[in-house]
């Protein structure tokens, strides 16, 4: 595996389709922050409670005008099962099928040994920049707090006071 892609570098362009069969055009996210979360597998019990908590943050990424996406190599079809299987109706799950991990590989995250991405977590900025990138060891559950306060903190600072 190479090495994660870096804070600071503007994330590769791509289209995957979800598992609703909808393409998902990373260029169309311009204006909104994007967190990609990388799971290695479907139908196994960390990467559903990863996603889980996309699904239960929801609103609090809507709020930080911020897209939260599951992403991994399984197929679509799968995902639209693992999906009801999970209960999730609003995140979105992203196939890197085919080519075979190409999206995972672009952001330096793929496991040629094991056929899947590592765990992690990509947040872009509202320009595609990486702003924050983190791998974990697959067995471990990333904090999605981490990723809200670091959007609450640095990227979405306090409105100006009103003038009168």
């Amino acid at each position: 595996m190479s090495e994660i892609i870096d804070v600071g570098q503007k994330a590769p362009d791509f289209t995957l389709d979800d598992h609703n069969e909808k393409p998902f055009h990373l260029a169309d996210m311009q204006g909104k922050f994007v967190l990609l979360s990388f799971h290695p597998l479907a139908w196994t019990g960390v990467c559903a409670r990863q996603m889980k908590s996309l699904e239960k943050s929801y609103a609090a990424f809507k709020e930080l005008n911020t897209v939260a996406v599951g992403v991994n190599v399984d197929s679509v079809p799968s995902k639209k099962a693992w999906a009801r299987e999970l209960g999730l109706k609003k995140t979105r799950l992203l196939s890197d099928f085919w080519p075979h991990g190409a999206v995972a590989r672009s952001m330096g995250i793929f496991r040629e040994k094991d056929g899947f991405s590592e765990r992690a977590n990509i947040l872009l900025d509202h320009n595609g920049n990486v702003v924050f990138s983190k791998v974990y060891a697959l067995g471990e559950l990333p904090d999605i707090d981490e990723i809200l306060d670091l959007l609450r903190k640095k990227y979405n600072p306090p409105a100006e006071p009103e003038r009168g």
